[in-house]
Formats: C-alpha cells, structure tokens, sequence
C-alpha cells in the first residue's frame, strides 16, 4: 500500500505566521524607536491594557493559573485592566517545579503541547539548581523574542556586517540559541556561534577572534573577562589589540569598568530570563536597562507580601508578558534584586528603566542576623588586579549548634603574592562591608572551575550550598 505524504498535515513555521502583522505589532529596531521607545505614555498604556486583558483571558483556560487564582477567590471577569494586576497573585519558580512534578514531563502551566498541531521549539532554564526546565515556545512568542533580543543588539551597537561572536552555551538551555536567531535574523550582522568553553575551547575562541576579525563579543561576564586575561596571559596577545568594538552581557552585580578596561571596549548590559526572553536593555548612556513595555510589564514588589515597592526601592521583580499565547507569564516571581529607576534616561526613551540586578533573593544566606548575598561580595572583590574576579561562596553548618558559616574561595591572579597578607585583608575588607566575619581561601588561578563551571557553560555557579549534605 502506498503512503500518501500530506503537506497541509506538517505545521510548516512559514505558514504559522502572519510577518507583515507581527512586524507592525512588534517593531523591530530601527523602527522600534520611533514607534515604541519614544511614545506617549498615554498610547503606550492603552497598548499594554489591551494586550494584558488578552494574557488574562489565555491564562484562565490554562490548569496552573485557573487553580491558583480561583484559590485565591478570583472568577473570570474579575481582572478589567492593570489597575486589578496586583489582585493576581505571584508564584515562583517552586510552583513551576511542581507543575512539572505533579504532570510530567511538561507540567500545567503551558497552554500548549507537541500533538497541537503547531511548529514548536523546546528549550530549557540553564538547569544550575536541580532538572532543567523544558518549556515550548509557539511560532509567534519564538519570533517576538528573536526581534526583542535584536532591539537589545541594535541599543547596544551591534549593525549590519558586524561578526557577531556568541559565548552563551548552546545546548538545551534557551540563551545561545535565541541569541542566534537574533542576530541573523533582525540585525543584519552575522552570528559566529562559538558557544561556551566546552564547546570552543576559550585559546581557539581567541585565535577565532583573531583570524575571522570578529567585531562584537556576546556572554556572561565572567566569561568575557576570562577570556581576556587567556588571551593576555596565556598566548600573550593583548586582548585590546583584537578590534572588538563592543560587548553585550548580562552584567548583574559584575564590574562592568574592568572588563571594559580589558577590551578596550564598552560592555552594555540586558536582562532577561528563559521563559520570557530578553526583557530590558541599556542604551549608549548605560544608565538603567529601558523595559519593553510593549511585551513586559516589570513590577518590583515584596514578595511576601506581593505588593509593589516605591519607585527606587529594591525588591523582587515580577514579570507579566503581553505577548505570549503557548505558555503566558503573569507575576512570576523571579527572585532577582532590582529597583526601577526614577526620571527619564538622557537618550529620550519614554520607557521606564529597570536599574542593574543586584543578585539573587533566593541566593541570600542569613549569617549571625545579617544577610549576606555571594554576588555581592563578588562585586567587592571584582576590582582587586591581584585577583582574576573569579569567586565561589561555600556555605555549610558547623559544630554542635549547627551555625551557618561562609566562606569565600578567590582566585590569585598571579604568583608571588604575599598569601598570609592578602587573605587578612581581603578578610578585612569582607567584614567591612558584611558586618559578619567571613573565611577567605586563596587557590590558584583556574582552581574554582570544578565549583563554578566558567569553562564549562554560561551560566556560572557562585553559591555551593553544603548544609543539606
């Protein structure tokens, strides 16, 4: 029996989208800011309360926010705009590991599955703490975070013919993979996707740099500053030297000043997460990251409480997206540390500013009453040129009462140091700003890579937590 092939039977992705439409709904950079990045806020609102009512309606017929908002005494109609967003209740990334555990492999709290009929994408959180976390994108979220990451690039610099080099892992997690459609997709430069170091050894990555005159570098920090100092002590070739013109990272707590200083080159910092994609980002004035806030709604509250903070106070961030139809986001707690920023941004942006990530809520560790968080004391260190910036904070319980004790393992930049001296005042310098007493232990330069997976992957570990052990 001969099998017939179907074509209308396969979700062809070119046949899922209407391009023109999306275009106009989400204008890719140029044209981004003429028709969002400096609109009235009047006309920016009327677009985020039309687009939030849609994810409020997608939402209800989703299992995980129909059963948590109907325990929280909501009924469909209930929420008529962004004046009643704060009566939805918030949920963190623990819920989401129990959706998952409660109905595998996908969980609840997606709006979509393979057998849909849609073509789709799976990809997953960096997977640091505990399983990665898979989640689909349909064709239209796929494509709207590929155009917003290339609004980031094209803020930052990056235009048509620029040799785009990637340092974001490529594998399971989403960021080097959504960074390459990006790139090649709505910017016109090319994307030279060498991924992290255990897919282009960091020495090649450098000889790559040289040989194919790459102009833009993209990673995690930690990487861009390591591959400096092997470019610049391990082969010898001054990292300025190699023409890089601009680098595009997620900063966090990291010394943005340093890694410039290294490249010789400006270092702009974004922010965004894998369920959601690329949220916020800095201009050329580098003062805050503009929100796009006709994709995003970035609220920075208490999170036990679930309320918003006053403008310039740190808190959580939560985050609703305005475009997502598989999997909406509505106040997901993300336990990053940010505060929004006050006044408008010089470059003339109507958006609002989200000022950098100031580390991890979930990361904090609570030491003889204070509260100590790993990148914070990794920004104090981070400007030391005895020390390669590359840290691991290990906290475990000791003696008898069992007390949570820190300790900080740095890496010496190079031989010779006086070792006794150096770690008494680095100890120093720690309780200084902590107000607690901290360890200090010095190991050689490359030693942390067994804790931290710099060489490894993107997404770097700065936190060893040893008292379930």
């Amino acid at each position: 029996m001969t099998e017939v092939h179907r074509t209308d039977a396969i979700p062809y992705y070119c046949r899922a989208l209407d391009f023109e439409r999306l275009l106009e709904e989400y204008p890719p950079a140029p044209l981004f800011y003429d028709r969002v990045y400096r609109l009235e806020r009047a006309r920016l609102r009327a677009i985020q309360e039309e687009r939030f009512l849609e994810q409020v309606r997608r939402a209800w017929q989703i299992p995980f926010y129909r059963r948590r908002w109907e325990a929280a005494g909501l009924a469909p109609g209930d929420v008529r705009g962004l004046d009643d967003l704060g009566h939805l209740p918030t949920y963190t990334v623990y819920d989401i590991r129990d959706s998952i555990e409660r109905n595998p492999p996908f969980g609840d709290f997606m709006g979509i599955t393979p057998h849909d009929g849609l073509p789709l994408v799976l990809q997953t959180s960096g997977g640091t703490t505990g399983m990665p976390r898979p989640h689909l994108y349909a064709p239209k979220e796929r494509e709207v975070m590929a155009l917003l990451r290339g609004r980031c690039l094209h803020m930052h610099g990056v235009r048509p013919g620029d040799l785009v080099q990637s340092t974001f892992s490529l594998g399971l997690s989403n960021g080097g993979f959504l960074m390459r459609e990006a790139i090649w997709k709505y910017t016109g430069a090319v994307p030279i996707m060498t991924g992290a170091g255990n897919s282009t050894s960091t020495k090649r990555q450098i000889e790559i740099i040289r040989a194919w005159h790459t102009t833009v570098l993209t990673g995690f920090p930690a990487y861009l500053r390591h591959m400096a100092l092997v470019a610049r002590d391990e082969l010898g070739v001054d990292p300025r030297s190699l023409g890089i013109r601009l680098l595009s990272s997620h900063l966090g707590v990291e010394d943005r000043r340093t890694i410039e200083d290294l490249w010789s080159a400006p270092c702009y910092d974004s922010y965004g997460i894998h369920e959601a994609g690329l949220m916020a980002a800095e201009c050329s004035h580098q003062r805050g990251m503009h929100i796009y806030e006709d994709a995003f709604i970035l609220e920075v509250g208490d999170p036990e409480t679930g309320r918003s903070v006053p403008v310039g106070e740190r808190g959580n961030v939560f985050i609703t997206t305005l475009y997502k139809h598989g999997a909406p986001v509505i106040r997901y707690d993300v336990n990053d540390i940010s505060s929004i920023m006050p006044g408008t941004c010089a470059c003339g942006s109507t958006l609002v500013r989200l000022e950098k990530i100031f580390g991890r809520a979930d990361n904090m560790v609570k030491l003889r009453g204070a509260n100590v968080f790993p990148e914070a004391i990794g920004a104090l260190l981070g400007g030391d040129a005895r020390l390669t910036g590359e840290y691991v904070c290990v906290v475990q319980r000791v003696g008898e009462a069992g007390r949570d004790e820190m300790t900080v393992m740095v890496e010496i930049a190079a031989a010779g140091a006086d070792r006794g001296s150096l770690q008494a005042e680095l100890e120093g310098k720690v309780h200084d700003a902590v107000g607690v007493r901290i360890g200090v232990v010095l190991v050689e330069r490359g030693g942390l890579d067994q804790y931290t997976g710099l060489t490894q992957t993107s997404k770097i570990k700065r936190l060893v937590d040893r008292r379930q052990t």
